[in-house]
């Protein structure tokens, strides 16, 4: 199954609760921010961000319908 961007959004702002994790998410996900990009927008390293963005996903794909 596809999701819009609407939908992205909506599942990130129920199931992530940390705002920064929420906006790093939504630059990548809906954005398509490079980690790199990410990094740099949000003062952290790349490992950092990966981590989050791992983090994150996980946590949203729990809530994600199967196809």
């Amino acid at each position: 199954m596809e999701y819009t961007n609407s939908q992205i959004r909506a599942l990130i702002d129920e199931h992530l609760h940390s705002i920064r994790d929420r906006q790093i998410l939504l630059d990548r996900l809906v954005d398509g921010l490079t980690f790199e990009a990410l990094a740099e927008k949000h003062g952290m390293s790349d490992r950092q961000i990966k981590t989050i963005v791992y983090k994150a996903e996980g946590i949203l794909f729990k809530h994600l319908q199967p196809p």
